[in-house]
Formats: structure tokens, C-alpha cells, sequence
């Protein structure tokens, strides 16, 4: 097993491949093969265990890669972010939690934040209940995630979106504010990749299953769970 200062610089090291392209080199290389999926998991949990310092509200499931700026200030009522599994967030993304201003109320300038007279005064800053992103995520660059949204397994979010609700499973989102573009898929496909829950696989069947999961042939990737996944379930 590697040490910690050896995961974090692994981490370090694969985020540099994924995020740092040139001409000459125009995709991201591997940066481990599958006999070593454990210490691909130890190095990027490391990394956002260096990011967010072990904070207990947030939690961000294995093989996810990217760190998001996740703003939460101190509350009684401060909201979780949870992230799913094998997620893509790209630079730039930012989670505001509770960050809202009243804009019901005379000022929206927060004096009770920096008044020690006014301290009394609750709710403000506030949020709208805690983000919650599905498994299998693409977040691209410069989208915003506000307060009380979930976003659902298999989402996608565009780049320089404002994201200020739900967001369906499978679905595109894009825009200021976001809305749906599009399904990835229709619904009886949806709701059987719902079904197969990929990414709550064990390790060797998800990765003996990567060239099914990285195409578009869905017969292919139903038949493999039906005789690897379901049948062993049944057994």
C-alpha cells in the first residue's frame, strides 16, 4: 500500500493528465491499469480528503475526479453536498450551499454576518436544503450547483450552467438558469440503466465491463448484466 504523501501525489498526477492537454499530446493517458484500481481509489480520495480537510459534510464516492469549490458557511442549518460515484466534474465547477441572500427582506446585505451587535439575526445567509449528485455525473466546466438541487444518476450539466433545480437521470442540462435539453436516452433504455446500477458493481465486473460501458451497443451491456450481475443475484 502506498503512503499518504504518495497518494497525493498520485492524484496530483492523474488530474494533470486528465485536465492538461497539448497539441502533441491530445488525450489523457491512463494513469494505472485496472490490477491497481485500489490505489487509484486510495489516490483520489486522498486528494479530496486534501481539498476539503475531512469535512463531514460533504462525501464524494469512489473514482470521482475533479475538485469543485463547494461553499458552506458555518449555520445551524448548513447543507450537505454528496457526490456519487465515478463522476466527472471539470475545473471550475462551484457548489453554492448556503449562500442565498432575502431578497424578500429591505436589504440583502448580510449585517448580521459582520455585526457583532446584529449576531442575533438568523437565517442570512441561508440555504435551500443539501445538493445531492448522482453516480456517473459529467459536470463541465464553470456550471454552478445551487442549494436543494439533486441531479440525478447519469446527468449531464453544460459548461456555464446555473443549475437551480432537479435535474432528471440522464438528462441534459444547460443554460442560466438550467434547463432540459435533452434525454441521453428514451425512457425504457433509462430506466434499465437505472435498474443495472453500474457503478454499484463490484470492481472486477465494472472494469472487465469497460469497453461495454464505454459504447453505445445497449444490448450488449443489458446482456452482460443479465448473465454476469442479475443472475448471480438470483443465485
Amino acid at each position: 500500500m502506498m503512503g499518504m504523501r504518495k497518494m497525493i501525489a498520485l492524484g496530483r498526477r492523474i488530474r494533470r493528465r486528465l485536465f492538461s492537454k497539448t497539441e502533441q499530446d491530445p488525450a489523457p493517458k491512463p494513469a494505472l491499469s485496472a490490477a491497481n484500481l485500489d490505489e487509484l481509489r486510495a489516490a483520489l480520495r486522498a486528494g479530496n480528503s486534501e481539498k476539503y480537510g475531512g469535512n463531514p459534510l460533504i462525501s464524494i464516492g469512489d473514482f470521482t475526479y475533479g475538485l469543485p469549490e463547494i461553499s458552506l458557511l458555518p449555520s445551524d442549518d448548513t447543507p450537505r453536498v454528496t457526490i456519487g460515484k465515478f463522476c466527472s466534474i471539470a475545473p471550475g465547477v462551484v457548489f453554492l450551499g448556503n449562500c442565498e441572500h432575502h431578497t424578500d427582506w429591505h436589504s440583502t446585505f448580510p449585517f448580521n454576518v459582520f455585526l457583532t451587535e446584529h449576531a442575533g439575526i438568523s437565517g442570512h445567509p441561508f440555504g435551500k436544503g443539501d445538493i445531492v449528485v448522482g453516480n456517473d455525473v459529467w459536470i463541465a466546466r464553470d456550471a454552478r450547483i445551487l442549494s436543494g438541487v439533486t441531479i440525478g444518476d447519469g446527468a449531464v450539466i453544460a459548461a456555464g450552467a446555473l443549475v437551480t433545480k432537479d435535474v432528471p437521470p440522464y438528462t441534459i442540462a444547460g443554460g442560466v438558469p438550467a434547463k432540459p435539453i435533452k434525454a441521453r436516452f428514451s425512457h425504457a433504455i433509462t430506466e434499465k440503466l437505472l435498474e443495472m446500477a453500474w457503478w454499484s458493481w463490484p470492481d472486477e465486473r465494472i472494469f472487465e465491463a469497460v469497453p461495454l460501458l464505454q459504447s453505445n451497443d445497449f444490448n450488449a451491456l443489458h446482456d452482460y448484466y443479465t448473465k454476469k450481475i442479475k443472475d448471480s443475484l438470483r443465485q
